[in-house]
């Protein structure tokens, strides 16, 4: 996250509105956990609707909205990676959450391992989040830290239903 001050672009403004995911990325402190929250109850309705398959699909339509998104947000704030921008936190969070069904536990798991994967950000999640630049680099990083977490979500989930 870029340390100098930033604008705060109004959420009027659809860009920045789907950006900061409906404003969750301008709550006071820790926005990407703030983002991660708030795509919970969006996965669970899409998950419970459409299965994993729409998860998915949901996953993919974000991903590419988060980079017109988050570019335009990068536009209007001038930061390169501005914290507020939470839509990369909802398509990663999205992603770890393919791997397993609709559950209040391994939703909390699920949660608990990608904020780990995003904050820790293995490689090449860490490679991306100081190589690759726009729009497409504040999605990227995050895609690849939830890749970490969803296959440690799909492991703890195949051992709790073990015999």
């Amino acid at each position: 996250m870029n340390d100098q001050p930033q604008k705060r672009p109004g959420l009027s403004n659809p860009a920045v509105l789907l950006a900061t995911w409906f404003g969750a990325g301008y709550l006071p402190k820790a926005p990407g956990t703030w983002g991660s929250l708030a795509a919970l109850p969006f996965a669970w309705l899409i998950h419970g609707q459409f299965g994993w398959p729409g998860l998915a699909l949901a996953t993919v339509g974000v991903f590419f909205i988060g980079i017109w998104c988050s570019t335009v947000y990068i536009g209007l704030s001038g930061a390169d990676d501005p914290g507020p921008v939470v839509i990369d936190e909802v398509a990663g969070q999205w992603l770890v959450l393919i791997a397993v069904t609709p559950d209040p536990l391994l939703y909390a798991l699920g949660f608990v391992f990608f904020r780990i994967a995003d904050i820790t950000k293995p490689w090449p999640a860490s490679w991306a989040d100081k190589t690759v630049k726009g729009g497409f680099g504040v999605m990227l990083d995050d895609i690849l830290a939830a890749i970490y977490a969803g296959l440690l979500l799909f492991g703890v989930s195949y051992w709790m239903k073990m015999p």
